[in-house]
């Protein structure tokens, strides 16, 4: 949310500011704009309110011009000073750079934001499918899960009761031996 500037003289200072300087680099108010008019009237001044007006001007201390081109190569945007080569002064940072016009650039990275969300929007079926089919591929191996811890359930369940089946053979042969045993032994004592 852009917060409205103030106007640039103390005097004025809790006034909304209409009107930016370039030049100056001020912010006025409408009675300021009429004394600055009548004294600087060439200055470029731009109305506030419709755009942010900072964002438009170099940044750069000695250029206070507008920015209306886009160096590539640094990814930055320029005015006429950055690209300028003037000798003797501190300009043209830009000079053997590839630069374009603002608009060039912006139809440019607005195409290419516009195939970055097709694409992401297409990327974006292609997960949601994909989950859809992870949901289901989960969902079978639950259903499987439950059908193997069956089969072992019954597995061992016959084991088990192989198991004491046999064990209950096997202590009846013991008890039958045994039984065998002792007769014999019972009959060796009597003949005795």
């Amino acid at each position: 949310m852009n917060q409205q500037k103030k106007c640039s003289l103390k005097k004025h200072s809790e006034i909304d500011a209409i009107i930016y300087c370039q030049e100056c680099n001020i912010y006025m108010c409408n009675k300021c704009l009429n004394y600055h008019s009548e004294l600087f009237e060439n200055h470029n001044k731009y109305e506030l309110g419709k755009e942010n007006i900072n964002t438009y001007f170099c940044k750069e201390e000695s250029h206070r011009a507008e920015l209306k081109f886009y160096c590539k190569n640094h990814n930055k945007l320029c005015c006429t000073a950055c690209i300028s080569k003037i000798k003797g002064e501190d300009y043209g940072q830009h000079t053997d750079c590839e630069v374009c016009l603002i608009q060039k650039i912006s139809d440019e990275k607005i195409n290419k934001l516009k195939d970055n969300i097709k694409y992401l929007e297409d990327i974006s079926l292609i997960i949601e499918d994909s989950m859809n089919e992870l949901k289901k591929i989960i969902i079978k191996i639950d259903e499987r899960k439950e059908e193997l811890k069956i089969q072992v359930s019954k597995i061992y369940t016959k084991i088990r009761s192989a198991l004491n089946e046999r064990e209950d053979q096997l202590l009846l042969e013991i008890d039958n031996k045994f039984n065998e045993f002792i007769f014999d032994e019972k009959l060796i004592k009597q003949s005795e």
